[in-house]
């Protein structure tokens, strides 16, 4: 695995200067602006020499961006699994796998990033189960909101009404919007078009491309404008709506992934999208959701950085009995790595699913226990567990405060019912299937 160079803490230096600058102006020092100067010249000199080191090409080569080199060196897979969509299976599957995501995205929204410890300390407050078997029964500062609109309290079992607004489920909804806009072929720049219309904001990466668009930068070259955050898991978040809408068609699923990753992420953070776009199509159209990961994988490129992690995730499985050892195991292997990355996130996706196979509650409440950035890792993880199990394997508490809504911070598009969401999507499916061409590999499972 890379390493990180050892960092000097420019935080705290950074706050000691300002400090320092404070003290020396109330004690009435003078020329004080010229070592803030410097500093702030120093600091954007080294910022701009970092921006311009060549990456290595030979690396560079094994993570290509280009979506013709990246299916050059993808391992052998199936491609495809079904050759039609049986209604029947997929609605099941469809609703399973929709639930779960916004199920997991829910339970893991209030305590987003928190440490181990302090999910114990709140279960055990609420006198709630930990890892959570159920939503948190009460959560720390219920008034304030999420995305200005969703209060904390929203998204505990207690006063709960509808899905709660997160950006995990916001993606989602805008995927299904892009596809119905501009069809199943949708290019780069109608994402991007799509982005303009229907986000009021952003993050990370995603804030960045956001902005690069409001600039007047094209969508061919958004997410690589600034972007130091463009490895990070905000691509892989936006996967589940393809594999919705290409199901059993796992390299379909992963072709729309792309060219939405591709506005705002490259490398690890592109191929994140199509891994788990591929794995939630793949797992409408098998039973078992470590083979679906497993097929995943197919679809990104075989000596990546995220293809090495998640296959070396897969073969410590079985000694990643639970969230503690699995959050040891992350941190261990990437050490130094930012906790909002794809890879670290995508092996505890894996072992949240490896652990808790199909048991749903325990994948998301596993997943959601290791911490990290745990609404996302537990969206995806319930999204492709979900699409195995299907709504008869989705213990009804996790959907029932659901009440047929999500609430929305897209712009004009304040609230969307569940059960239409899943008509909209299955007639994106057609869609996809309409033109469907010959198989090239034999049907794996069938329809």
């Amino acid at each position: 695995m890379r390493k990180y160079p050892r960092l000097p803490d420019f935080h705290r230096l950074t706050e000691s200067l300002a400090l320092q600058a404070q003290l020396q102006a109330e004690y009435g020092a003078k020329g004080i602006r010229g070592p803030l100067a410097r500093a702030e010249r120093a600091l954007r000199s080294a910022l701009r020499e970092l921006q311009a080191l060549p990456p290595d090409p030979g690396l560079a080569a094994k993570e290509p961006n280009d979506s013709k080199a990246i299916r050059a060196l993808r391992p052998r897979g199936p491609r495809r699994l079904w050759t039609g969509v049986n209604p029947a299976v997929y609605r099941d599957r469809l609703a399973g796998a929709l639930l779960g995501r916004m199920a997991g995205c829910t339970l893991g929204a209030p305590v987003e990033f928190w440490p181990i410890h302090k999910m114990q300390a709140l279960a055990a407050e609420n006198g709630d189960a930990f890892p959570p078997t159920d939503y948190w029964g009460t959560v720390p500062e219920p008034k304030t909101k999420r995305y200005s609109m969703s209060l904390r309290e929203d998204y505990s079992r207690r006063t709960m009404c509808g899905v709660p607004v997160d950006d995990d489920i916001i993606y989602t909804l805008l995927g299904l919007l892009i596809a119905e806009e501009y069809g199943p072929e949708f290019s780069t720049a109608d994402v991007g078009a799509s982005w303009l219309k229907y986000l009021p904001y952003a993050c990370t990466a995603e804030h960045v491309a956001l902005e690069n668009l409001k600039n007047g930068i094209p969508a061919s070259r958004a997410g690589a404008q600034g972007n130091p955050y463009c490895e990070w898991i905000g691509a892989a978040i936006r996967a589940d709506p393809w594999g919705y809408m290409a199901p059993g068609w796992p390299e379909q699923a992963a072709s729309m992934a792309y060219r939405d990753a591709y506005l705002s992420h490259r490398r690890q953070g592109i191929y994140g999208e199509m891994f788990f776009a591929a794995a939630v199509s793949a797992a409408f159209a098998v039973d078992d959701p470590v083979e679906a990961l497993r097929i995943g994988l197919t679809e990104i490129p075989a000596h990546c950085a995220l293809h090495k992690a998640v296959r070396w995730a897969l073969r410590v499985a079985p000694d990643i009995r639970d969230y503690r050892q699995a959050r040891e195991a992350v941190e261990q292997q990437f050490r130094g790595m930012h906790p909002v990355h794809t890879i670290n996130n995508a092996c505890l996706t894996v072992w949240g699913i490896t652990i808790g196979k199909t048991d749903f509650t325990r994948v998301i409440g596993e997943t959601v226990a290791m911490g990290m950035d745990n609404d996302c890792t537990a969206a995806t993880a319930g999204s492709i567990v979900g699409a195995v199990v299907g709504r008869r394997g989705v213990p009804a508490t996790w959907y029932r405060p659901f009440d047929d809504t999500i609430h929305s911070y897209l712009l004009d598009q304040r609230s969307f019912s569940i059960r239409d969401v899943l008509g909209r999507f299955e007639k994106q499916a057609e869609r996809v299937y309409s033109n469907l061409p010959r198989p090239i590999h034999a049907p794996h499972g069938g329809s």
